[in-house]
């Protein structure tokens, strides 16, 4: 009378047992299921906001092609003085670098062509006029919220920046420009005095690129009209700097 007892609680613990693995199978399947669901979810995340920042990046290098009339006219240096407005440092935030190297190694060439053809001079001449403009010791400059870092001759040479106002300059054919201008307060002694940033930009707006007079003087400095050397985003080839100034 005990066999069949026994028979049968041996098949009720294997029933019970094969039950229970294939639960854990489906657990283990639905984990792994999820694990992938997440993983692919974080992957397409990543995607996205490396497409985000790519396309945001892209914009802000594309905005300068697509002027309104107004700002067109702004960028001749042609505005009245009640639009002119204090600027922040932070206009000018981000790692920037010198155009004079792509000048040098014949890059720039077909934009002094261009140029050329439309003021009716010599691609000598104009590229000679850039040289003497674009020319500088200072490769590359950070800008942060108030500090500054120059790289000059391959030195650092770092400073913290205050606002010291803005001026109104008057050109020789009529046409005007907006110096905005910071002094050094703390920091290396060797980083320049003043800054003074000139970029086609007169109220509140980042900067795509500007010119830039630097030194110890602050009414010298604004006597300068023939050497500005001119720096854009660190992260664009020598091509891409070509192309942005064709542009214009």
């Amino acid at each position: 009378m005990k066999k069949p007892f026994i028979i049968s609680s041996a098949i009720t613990l294997s029933v019970l047992l094969s039950g229970c693995n294939q639960d854990k199978e489906k657990d283990e399947t639905k984990k792994t299921q999820t694990e992938q669901h997440e993983q692919k979810k974080e992957e397409n995340s990543t995607h996205d906001h490396e497409h985000d920042h790519k396309h945001d990046h892209k914009h802000d290098h594309d905005h300068g092609h697509h002027m309104s009339d107004a700002d067109k006219k702004v960028y001749e240096g042609y505005f009245d003085d009640s639009a002119v407005k204090d600027r922040k440092l932070t206009d000018w935030e981000g790692s920037w670098q010198s155009v004079y190297p792509f000048l040098k190694d014949g890059t720039l060439d077909e934009v002094f062509e261009h140029k050329a053809e439309d003021q009716k001079k010599t691609a000598e001449e104009v590229k000679s006029y850039y040289t003497t403009g674009y020319k500088t010791d200072v490769s590359h400059i950070k800008i942060g919220e108030k500090e500054i870092t120059f790289t000059q001759n391959g030195e650092k040479h770092k400073g913290e920046y205050e606002y010291d106002g803005k001026e109104i300059l008057t050109y020789e054919k009529g046409n005007r420009g907006v110096r905005y201008i910071f002094k050094r307060v703390s920091g290396d002694d060797k980083a320049p005095k003043f800054i003074q940033f000139s970029d086609h930009i007169i109220a509140p707006e980042r900067a795509l690129h500007f010119h830039i007079y630097m030194g110890d003087d602050r009414a010298e400095l604004l006597k300068e009209l023939e050497n500005w050397p001119t720096y854009y985003p660190d992260d664009l080839s020598a091509n891409d700097v070509k192309e942005e100034m064709l542009a214009h």
